[in-house]
């Protein structure tokens, strides 16, 4: 594995996120047109008009030292009608859709486990790395896993076999690791942390095929006591002063896999929420919980989004339909436009993307653009499709992509060397960057539109007032692109397989 001193790819921490963002405490109310000097329109955000913004443009290239870095400033100047020769992202701050929740990770067993194998100094830099708004890419957002998921060391669960009362319920096992890892985490983020959970099986008992492995589905003598399950982990995760925002139903409930899972028809997902899992959090006085279902791939989203919120018994329960990026293994083409048909037909419901990783760990392919453009492409047309939330899978793993009790390794954006203690910042973590860290919980984000396929884009405006307009190079040539803003142009350059995130502000 590489240090954090190795060329191009791994990066100071301290060096580049001391760099100050420009900021103001304008806010996005009270939009207008107004003209420029020249007599061309300007859009004015509470009396600043864009024909005077300017900006920071922070960029990140791959086989380039650029990871995250200020590579300029950026200010407005008037425009005549974009040529179809040219590439232009125009960007209208007037309409506005969805609001951030949040961008963060899982805080798997098998991050927390290799995050204290870490020497003490880059422990802190790990946390200080992920979770600081101002040094670090400010994550908000966190999933944690109901018992044992792959990405743990072995597989087990909170109460002893045949416990249908749950008398014997203790997450004592979460305490070693877990428990003291995700709350550093909220502590890095300032104390607060939006945090949800999800279940991978139920237990083995519980189950048609008596194994937490290998699909199965739970028994409807069950389906009560599973309920209560759901009720004491929220419980139990409090009281240790993890607040738990909302839940999934079940991880991946069309998946039969050779570690734990469970099987749901999307009838059989509806009638446990209808019957038992939402009376059962009403009664535990817990209505507040974020109820996620589906929590699978983009593919099946619309059906299984359909009979669930068809029913206005089990609806009355969902905050949102959750959803993975893994459909992609048909034919390598990711069905983003599954996204969009659910927010059109259910606009009054949520979107999250609740797990996405790049599989099959090989430290070769570590330095590939197509690792972190996996994460820009999802990223930009989830959000574009009515996405409200983003959650990358596991936040940290060790040198061997791992630990997996199945061997299941994977990537993640960042690698801990539990034999040096040493962090590999990969180019995947500062692609998501380009997205926490601009943009805050509570943005809403804003019309912007790319005229070349080769050239993505989405944008926000901050509950401050910034702008945070992200563009994408597909490429692999440098591309020379404007923005414009009403008929306000800024011309810029983004290097081939690079992202670049311009934030505005007065």
């Amino acid at each position: 594995m590489r240090s954090l001193n190795r060329s191009g790819f791994l990066f100071s921490v301290t060096a580049f996120f001391l760099l100050p963002l420009l900021l103001t405490n304008c806010t996005p109310k009270n939009k207008k047109i107004e003209e420029s000097s020249t007599g061309k329109p300007s859009i004015e955000i509470n009396g600043i008009s864009v024909h005077t913004m300017k900006g920071n443009i922070y960029t990140t290239a791959h086989k380039t030292d650029l990871k995250l870095t200020k590579t300029g400033t950026v200010s407005f100047g008037d425009t005549e009608q974009p040529l179809e020769t040219e590439i232009d992202i125009y960007v209208n701050p007037n309409k506005q859709f969805q609001s951030l929740v949040g961008i963060g990770a899982a805080l798997t067993d098998a991050a927390a486990e290799t995050f204290y194998k870490l020497s003490k100094d880059n422990q802190e830099k790990f946390m200080e790395a992920y979770f600081d708004k101002d040094k670090g890419i400010g994550y908000s957002l966190g999933r944690t896993i109901i018992h044992s998921c792959d990405f743990s060391s072995g597989s087990y669960t909170y109460v002893d076999e045949g416990d249908a009362e749950l008398k014997t319920f203790n997450i004592a096992h979460d305490r070693k690791y877990r428990l003291p890892f995700t709350k550093k985490a909220i502590a890095a983020a300032g104390g607060k942390l939006t945090m949800y959970a999800s279940p991978w099986s139920p237990p083995a008992f519980m189950k048609s095929n008596n194994n937490m492995l290998q699909g199965g589905k739970l028994k409807p003598e069950f389906y009560q006591s599973w309920a209560n399950y759901y009720v004491k982990f929220i419980e139990a995760y409090e009281a240790e002063g993890i607040p738990i925002w909302g839940l999934t139903i079940q991880n991946e409930p069309m998946a039969v896999q050779r570690w734990e899972s469970c099987i749901y028809t999307a009838e059989e997902e509806r009638d446990f929420l209808k019957n038992h899992l939402g009376p059962t959090l009403e009664k535990a006085g817990m209505s507040d919980k974020n109820v996620i279902v589906w929590d699978h791939n983009r593919d099946l989203l619309f059906q299984r989004a359909s009979i669930i919120l068809d029913d206005p018994d089990a609806a009355k329960y969902v905050w949102g339909t959750g959803f993975h990026w893994y459909e992609d293994w048909k034919d390598g083409i990711p069905m983003f436009d599954h996204v969009q048909r659910v927010h059109e037909a259910y606009p009054d419901k949520n979107l999250i993307f609740t797990e996405g990783c790049n599989e099959g760990y090989d430290i070769d392919q570590i330095d590939e653009p197509r690792l972190a453009e996996r994460y820009g492409r999802s990223m930009i047309n989830d959000f574009n499709n009515g996405t409200v939330a983003w959650t990358d899978w596991n936040i940290l793993l060790d040198e061997t992509g791992g630990p997996n009790h199945v061997g299941n390794l994977c990537f993640a954006p960042v690698h801990g060397n539990t034999k040096t203690g040493e962090l590999m910042f990969t180019n995947s973590y500062y692609y998501i960057g380009h997205f926490s860290k601009f943009i805050r919980p509570g943005a809403k984000r804003i019309s912007s539109v790319s005229s070349s396929n080769s050239l993505l884009s989405t944008a926000f405006i901050n509950e401050d007032g910034s702008i945070a307009i992200i563009t994408m190079n597909q490429s692999d040539k440098t591309l020379q692109y404007s923005i414009t803003i009403a008929e306000n142009k800024a011309d810029i350059d983004l290097p081939a397989h690079g992202i670049q995130t311009i934030l505005l502000s007065e």
